[in-house]
């Protein structure tokens, strides 16, 4: 046993303590095999012969556990040397993080309208039906809904699919006037060069009486917006449908990588889609209990607006984290 103690207090590193350990407290060790004997000794010898092995064992034991410890040290101070850095070295590189794109658009859209004067409001990601739809004059077997591509909980909630649910509790919350914007993250299941299953949203509400609010209101905030965010471009309004708003538009801007000639980005039209907007349905009031009242309301897409600012093609690269596209936002 003392050539064992020995091996033990000579080993070098953990790897070896433990091949010790299995050769001599393992199931086929040493005194594993010696204890197995106990059955071929006389009963007289039995207590002698036992005393003698659990002593060995004790030993082995003992030197094992006292070897590891050392070892452990050793090996953590090992570690540490070789990790450790001189915090005192000069770097001649300089780096520097950056805002993300989505981030930096975002924050020029909320600074824009907080200098109108609109305050900033919140909601919940996980919404109900009500908010997100019947709210918004939607009801269950709208066609409309087809339009949302929505991620349904089996508690019969959902990802909010757009940040106006964020209109719906503000009205319910406060009194008029009402001159808000709700930014956020939105879901749908969607997925494409243009299109990501989570994206950010910026959405406007108006709500003052009946007889101060009209679309030319609407107009001329949107307008002078699209030109604080892209410069002396062509702005234009279509009639479209929106469940919420009644008349709708949906807006545009001249090209801002053709000046509205024509190319691959607007198709050759001249024309990039930007947002829609429109005068609050009745519906929606009703829904929310408000009478004699009017307002607009207005949504866009942070990653679209980021896309156009930064010329950027391809939506989903502003989610790869590919450092190579990001360090050019410094």
């Amino acid at each position: 046993m003392k050539e064992w103690l020995e091996k033990i207090d000579n080993a070098q590193s953990l790897e070896a303590l433990e091949t010790l350990r299995v050769e001599t407290l393992g199931k086929k060790g040493v005194l594993t095999l010696e204890f197995a004997k106990m059955k071929d000794v006389p009963n007289e010898e039995k207590k002698a012969f036992a005393q003698n092995l659990n002593q060995q064992k004790a030993a082995v034991t003992e030197a094992i556990e006292s070897k590891k410890v050392t070892l452990e040290a050793l090996e953590l101070n090992r570690k540490l040397e070789a990790e450790k850095i001189d915090v005192t070295m000069f770097n001649a590189e300089h780096t520097c993080g950056a805002v993300h794109p989505v981030m930096d658009t975002m924050d020029r859209i909320i600074n824009y309208f907080q200098n109108l004067n609109f305050s900033v409001e919140e909601g919940p990601l996980v919404e109900d039906d009500f908010h997100n739809f019947e709210a918004l004059n939607l009801p269950k077997y709208h066609p409309a809904r087809d339009m949302q591509d929505t991620f349904y909980n089996k508690d019969f909630t959902l990802l909010r699919t757009h940040t106006s649910p964020v209109q719906i509790r503000t009205m319910l919350s406060q009194s008029t006037p009402i001159r808000m914007i709700a930014p956020g993250t939105v879901f749908r299941r969607d997925y494409d060069i243009t299109h990501t299953p989570m994206f950010h949203q910026i959405e406007a509400l108006v709500v003052d009486d009946a007889d101060k609010i009209s679309f030319a209101n609407l107009k001329h905030v949107l307008v002078e917006f699209l030109h604080h965010m892209f410069g002396e471009v062509d702005v234009r309004f279509r009639p479209s449908f929106f469940p919420f708003t009644e008349p709708s538009a949906e807006v545009d801007i001249s090209c801002v990588f053709c000046g509205g000639d024509g190319c691959r980005v607007c198709s050759h039209t001249g024309w990039i889609e930007i947002l829609g907007c429109g005068i609050v349905d009745q519906n929606v009031f009703d829904a929310v209990g408000y009478e004699n009242k009017s307002g607009y309301a207005f949504g866009l897409g942070i990653e679209r607006v980021a896309m156009l600012t930064h010329n950027i093609g391809d939506l989903r690269s502003l989610f790869e984290s590919d450092l190579r596209l990001l360090g050019q936002f410094k």
